[in-house]
């Protein structure tokens, strides 16, 4: 690889961490702000008064982890693009006989215990009752583990967006509301094991 095509990767890398921050921001907001709430009370019970500054810093960390999961599907886009490329460059039509011999790529979810720890993770820490010290790498640690905890709970999702189109509108809205729902609803594990099937369907989108 030459320099002037290093470049133009870098500035394309760059260019999709910027948007898939910002589209992250956008689509995670909704069901983070109960989780940061949930960690304001429970360093409240501490008598600390610099909340606003350590409730910042969980976010911080959180969307931390999820830039780190852009740049790693990063290369998993730039697979993606280079196939459908070369299917163009190859003359293939995309016709209702073709899609119906073309592989599918978006398996179902399976709603298995490893999804339910993280959700439930999502959904409850730091945990009712419980006291965590009003310190900032506290603070910091906790926005790892929830995004952590979020990224893998996530992963089917967002994988089904990679291949969909990060920049479909509709898309984005679909798999937001599906992670909202998720992790606000009352009865999110159903909510979770319903959306598990449909998640296959070909037409979903």
């Amino acid at each position: 690889m030459d320099a002037d095509a290093r470049t133009d990767l870098v500035r394309a890398a760059a260019s999709f961490l910027g948007m898939w921050v910002v589209m992250m921001v956008a689509m995670m907001l909704p069901s983070l702000v109960p989780m940061l709430l949930r960690y304001r009370q429970a360093v409240g019970r501490t008598g600390e008064t610099r909340l606003g500054r350590l409730t910042a810093l969980v976010g911080v960390g959180y969307f931390f982890v999820w830039a780190a999961f852009g740049m790693a599907a990063f290369p998993l886009g730039v697979a993606l693009a280079a196939v459908e490329i070369a299917a163009a460059g190859a003359g293939a039509r995309y016709t209702d006989r073709g899609r119906r011999d073309r592989p599918d790529r978006r398996r179902p979810l399976s709603f298995t215990a490893w999804k339910a720890h993280h959700l439930a993770c999502c959904r409850e820490a730091p945990g009712r009752g419980r006291t965590l010290p009003a310190d900032a790498g506290t603070a910091w640690r906790h926005g790892l583990r929830l995004g952590l905890h979020c990224s893998c709970c996530c992963a089917g999702l967002m994988a089904i967006l990679l291949v969909i189109g990060v920049m479909d509108l509709r898309a984005m809205a679909v798999v937001t509301a599906a992670i909202t729902v998720e992790r606000l609803a009352p009865p999110g594990e159903r909510v979770a094991r319903a959306i598990a099937p449909s998640s296959s369907r070909q037409d979903c989108f």
